[in-house]
């Protein structure tokens, strides 16, 4: 295979100290970037003596400001990057099965709702407060299942944050496939017909909190005007499991505070001073059983096309389907074996 600038390498072979990372929480970051660094040139990456101050309490610290002086004092330099197939494949093969299949233990459901069409939109619930595993972990069982091109929509700050930016190698996540949440890259990846994995609640869906994991925060229309305008259905999909990533999570809504450190919502749980002692535990989440319930097809037509009639007719349609998926979610908790 052949990948960023190596000419040609084979695939990578897990060893103990790999198998050791799976175990240990606060060395996922180290799989990560060291599969990363199998296959690309990692010049500003982190070597192995920081990888070893990972697995310290505060060691990361250290091995933060270790890396920092060696860089000459500056950030990791940035590259442009592009989607990789090949790497997408191998990350998927080689580090994201086992943790999809025995880790996280995810299922779909419902698989006769599946279409044969490799263009729509996948518009699942989520949750959990933590790094988005449950969509990953969506996006690994579409493409084996289907062998679909599946590319997840981000947020800005999972390719722009600075600890996203010092975590993971540059462009990590945009050649992994990741699409950021805006609206020229959202439209563009609808108009190559591929299978873009998307929350209509936005970061209020994660922001809610433990107390309302259930419960879906209003929707963003822009899938519903783009579905319309490049007519590609939309798969509704439940998930159940995502709450427990992150659990008893509630959001302490300081938005002052959020600002200053660039996050989205400040997070309180049991679990924080174990990310405060070991900050390479952001990539991971607790374990839990990930279970997808494939819905219907879903297509939008709306009738009236104006500009301003169009912006009012989407957000109905957005709350109506919300509506629709608010049910499903709750006969799916209703039923006895998904209590």
């Amino acid at each position: 295979m052949v990948f960023g600038s190596n000419k040609s390498v084979s695939g990578y072979k897990f060893t103990w100290f790999d198998r050791f990372c799976l175990w240990y929480p606060p060395g996922w970051l180290i799989l990560f970037n060291r599969h990363w660094q199998h296959y690309h040139a990692d010049p500003d990456g982190w070597n192995w003596l920081e990888y070893g101050l990972f697995l310290l309490p505060g060691g990361f610290y250290i091995a933060l400001l270790l890396r920092w002086l060696r860089l000459g004092c500056r950030f990791p330099r940035q590259q442009a990057v592009q989607f990789d197939r090949n790497y997408q494949q191998a990350f998927r093969d080689e580090v994201l099965a086992p943790i999809a299949k025995y880790y996280y233990r995810g299922e779909l459901r419902q698989i006769e709702n599946l279409p044969e069409t490799e263009s729509m939109i996948v518009a699942m619930n989520h949750a959990g407060m933590s790094f988005p595993w449950d969509f990953i972990v969506l996006a690994y069982l579409l493409g084996t299942a289907r062998e679909w091109n599946v590319k997840p929509l981000a947020g800005v700050s999972l390719f722009d944050h600075p600890w996203m930016i010092w975590w993971l190698p540059p462009g990590w996540s945009q050649v992994l496939g990741g699409v950021r949440a805006e609206k020229e890259e959202f439209e563009t990846a609808i108009a190559q017909k591929t299978v873009l994995l998307y929350a209509p609640e936005g970061l209020r869906g994660p922001s809610k909190g433990w107390q309302q994991r259930y419960q879906l925060a209003s929707f963003d229309p822009s899938f519903i005007r783009l579905s319309d305008r490049h007519q590609i259905p939309i798969l509704p999909v439940v998930c159940l499991g995502n709450e427990l990533l992150h659990p008893f999570a509630i959001n302490l809504n300081l938005q002052h505070i959020g600002k200053i450190f660039g996050l989205p919502f400040l997070p309180l749980s049991p679990l924080m001073p174990l990310f405060a002692l070991f900050p390479s535990m952001g990539v991971w989440a607790m374990r839990s059983r990930l279970r997808y319930f494939i819905q219907p097809v879903y297509r939008v037509d709306l009738k009236d096309r104006t500009s301003r009639r169009e912006r009012v007719a989407a957000y109905q349609e957005a709350q109506a389907f919300r509506d629709k998926l608010q049910n499903a979610i709750n006969c799916i908790l209703s039923s006895s074996d998904d209590k």
